[in-house]
């Protein structure tokens, strides 16, 4: 059993920023990746940023440069940092993660329950 909890999101002004967290927990032998994807009303969940292998991370181009990934290994936790937040950005943001949970287990992706951020003025 994995669980991925996130936390920070909320109403924020455009061009304001907010980070968010997100820890997993549980049984956990390794994470193989682990980052953030969004979804916003009527849409399709993307991509937005995670780290997959080693220290290579991979952004969706629309966040590049405001967007901003990082990671305390010892506490199973990402965080994003966003930057210059627009209205288009309002969605609900959501921690994944693929992890094998045991050496008896193949790993698999595990989701968070999502947080939500709104931009709006």
């Amino acid at each position: 059993q994995v669980q991925l909890v996130e936390s920070g999101g909320g109403l924020v002004q455009p061009g304001g920023s907010l980070r968010l967290s997100c820890a997993a927990s549980g049984s956990i032998f390794v994470i193989n990746a682990m980052g953030w994807y969004r979804q916003a009303p009527g849409k399709q969940r993307e991509l937005v940023a995670v780290f997959t292998s080693g220290d290579d991370t991979n952004y969706a181009d629309a966040m590049k440069g405001r967007f901003t990934i990082s990671r305390d290994n010892p506490k199973n936790t990402v965080y994003l940092q966003m930057n210059s937040l627009q209205p288009e950005d309002t969605a609900v943001y959501y921690c994944n993660a693929n992890v094998r949970p045991n050496r008896l287990s193949l790993a698999r992706d595990f989701w968070g329950q999502g947080t939500q951020v709104t931009v709006s003025s």
